[in-house]
């Protein structure tokens, strides 16, 4: 089996660096619209026969642009990390605050206050593509989700064992992967579009 994810386009929030979590259901923006429509022309891999997203707003738009021919399978635990207190702030307007400066000095391993730790994060994340890669039977799926959906699914799962933090995933790119094991779940990064 071959997952090509997708991080959702950009949202107004998106382009002000603010954190965007499973608590801000913003639409995409119109850059966002224009970006997921010039990458929908430029995907060079078969198309997938079953498209799963995040419930959130952004990423169920991404996928309709991405692939229009699609019925969306929302799973609701591909929803992006609960930031808790952070939730649609950026650094400026975080600078100063005390658990901010805490989750910082931590490497961002301390729980988001108010919201997920990292571990609650990448439990979810993972037995969310886990159960998605063993109901469904096929070859090619696409799962258009967040960035750090992706970062904890990649993180845990994927064979190269980079950290969370030296996945960099950017908005709308797909990234291919080939289900190496399904139990416990293991993901080989192919190559990007």
């Amino acid at each position: 089996m071959q997952i090509l994810f997708f991080r959702h386009s950009m949202t107004a929030g998106n382009l002000e660096h603010r954190y965007l979590g499973c608590k801000t259901d913003e639409p995409l923006c119109p850059e966002g619209i224009a970006f997921a429509t010039q990458q929908a022309k430029q995907i060079s891999f078969p198309l997938p026969e079953q498209v799963f997203v995040s419930p959130m707003r952004r990423c169920r738009e991404t996928a309709s642009i991405l692939f229009p021919n699609l019925k969306q399978q929302i799973h609701p635990d591909l929803r992006e990390c609960d930031f808790g207190m952070f939730e649609g702030k950026n650094y400026r307007e975080l600078s100063g605050c005390p658990e901010y400066q805490a989750w910082i000095d931590s490497g961002g391993t301390l729980p988001f206050p108010d919201g997920e730790s990292r571990e609650q994060f990448l439990t979810r994340s993972c037995a969310a593509v886990s159960e998605i890669v063993q109901t469904y039977n096929s070859d090619r799926i696409a799962i258009v989700a967040h960035g750090g959906t992706m970062m904890a699914v990649f993180s845990a799962c994927e064979m190269h064992q980079k950290s969370y933090f030296d996945w960099k995933i950017p908005h709308c790119e797909p990234f291919l992967c080939e289900v190496f094991c399904k139990n416990p779940l293991q993901l080989q990064w192919k190559e990007r579009n």
